[in-house]
């Protein structure tokens, strides 16, 4: 079964998940090589404040690699490594 081409242009205003169901962000545009003629990175803004605030601090968005994406339908799916961008120190200890 082919899939059918679809526009990259469809990918901005998709929610962007974790494959462990934390939100991440919402897609604003997508990063270009037009060299090779391949998306390289999504960019994010309304960006999860607790995955990213030690990060961004006065940043409106972020950039991440498009490596990360796993599959893109309703939504977007990337890999859990963003949820380890968090700040070991901020989070809380186990109880």
């Amino acid at each position: 079964m082919e899939s059918v081409p679809q526009e990259i242009t469809s990918l901005v205003g998709r929610e962007v998940y974790s494959n462990n169901g934390v939100f991440v962000g919402e897609v604003e545009d997508i990063r270009l090589d037009l060299d090779q003629e391949v998306v390289t990175g999504l960019a994010l803004g309304t960006v999860n404040h607790d995955l990213f605030d030690s990060r961004i601090e006065d940043s409106k968005g972020v950039i991440i690699p498009y490596r990360w994406v796993r599959a893109v339908g309703d939504i977007v799916l990337v890999n859990d490594i963003v949820e380890r961008l968090r700040d070991p120190e901020t989070e809380e200890a186990p109880a």
